[in-house]
């Protein structure tokens, strides 16, 4: 079965999938015998499953921090056997897991951020304001914090600040006090609930364009419960520093936050950093990674018209071009 029929056969479909092969497959083309690709969030693991069956010699470092999906993805790969290792962490936690497992580096990685499809598309998990379900939201059911917490625990002032650094809303703090005098008649406890309240509380124009208007307000919600940016801004240069020279990244964002910070962590190490003024580049302020890529592509409107999850996404990639001093 090619991945192709194997993925119409799960319904989940790797984003970008022929892109992120053909960035990747250089680096570990020419690692060797034993090339090690990190896959820093599996999912079902489409992406990964592609990777082992395109290089036959690759060994998978598999991270997720929801139990469901490493279950799920465990059983789409069994059948590669010990080229597999699957591990039940956060995509920051790279230096822990690598120094566990004894791989001094990883010579290509990806991440592919955003909610994975049993999060989506399993209504009890909170995820999505199209199910009526509890306000949950957590990528790892284990962690404590969940929406409903923040929802009904956070002061006003913090939860208009999480929506308008995390969801971008410009009725922030209108929705933040509606939600608190709703929370003062009986708990917030359901998306439904939820989601009409955020419709009441934004003005009736605004309602009738760009979408379902609780999309900010349940994207903010989910950053803040699964700490996302924070752990991203601490994920990406860890994976940097375990890849060798020659050794390749590829990022797939699904919002600007995210993709902001991809940007700016990519740009740092490929920016020559010699201070102003000098006539030539010192050789240990050269840049330690060339872009891959012209600023983020997009997905192909074929793509996004059969795969709509791929249509938010933005890809960048980088390649090391020499160890840091």
């Amino acid at each position: 079965m090619d991945v192709g029929d194997h993925a119409a056969e799960t319904g989940h479909v790797p984003v970008m999938l022929g892109r992120v092969l053909e960035l990747l497959a250089p680096a570990v083309e020419a690692a060797g015998d034993t090339p090690v690709y990190l896959d820093a969030t599996l999912g079902l693991g489409g992406h990964a499953e592609a990777m082992l069956e395109a290089h036959p010699g690759l060994r998978l470092v598999g991270l997720d921090r929801d139990p469901v999906a490493l279950e799920r993805s465990a059983r789409r790969l069994a059948r590669f056997g010990d080229r597999v290792t699957l591990e039940h962490a956060v995509y920051d936690q790279v230096p822990d897991v690598l120094g566990r497992l004894g791989l001094p580096h990883v010579d290509a990685a990806l991440f592919d951020l955003g909610v994975s499809s049993p999060q989506l598309d399993e209504a009890e998990r909170g995820f999505a304001y199209s199910y009526d379900a509890p306000l949950d939201m957590r990528m790892d059911p284990t962690q404590s914090l969940t929406a409903a917490t923040v929802v009904n625990d956070y002061p006003l002032a913090d939860l208009a600040r999480i929506l308008r650094e995390y969801g971008e809303e410009r009725f922030a703090q209108r929705i933040a006090a509606a939600i608190v005098r709703e929370r003062e008649k009986a708990p917030l406890e359901s998306t439904r609930r939820l989601a009409e309240l955020v419709r009441a509380a934004i003005p009736a124009a605004t309602r009738r364009t760009g979408g379902n208007p609780a999309k900010r307000t349940f994207q903010a919600l989910r950053i803040e419960v699964n700490g996302e940016l924070d752990i991203l801004r601490r994920a990406l240069p860890a994976a940097l520093a375990a890849l060798p020279v020659g050794g390749r990244i590829v990022v797939l964002s699904y919002h600007s936050l995210e993709d902001r910070i991809t940007k700016r962590a990519l740009a740092a190490e490929a920016a020559d950093t010699t201070p102003p003024g000098l006539p030539v580049p010192l050789p240990e302020h050269r840049p330690r990674f060339r872009l891959l890529t012209r600023g983020a592509e997009l997905p192909s409107g074929e793509e996004t018209t059969t795969n709509p999850r791929a249509g938010s996404v933005r890809l960048r990639a980088a390649e090391r071009l020499r160890e840091a001093t």
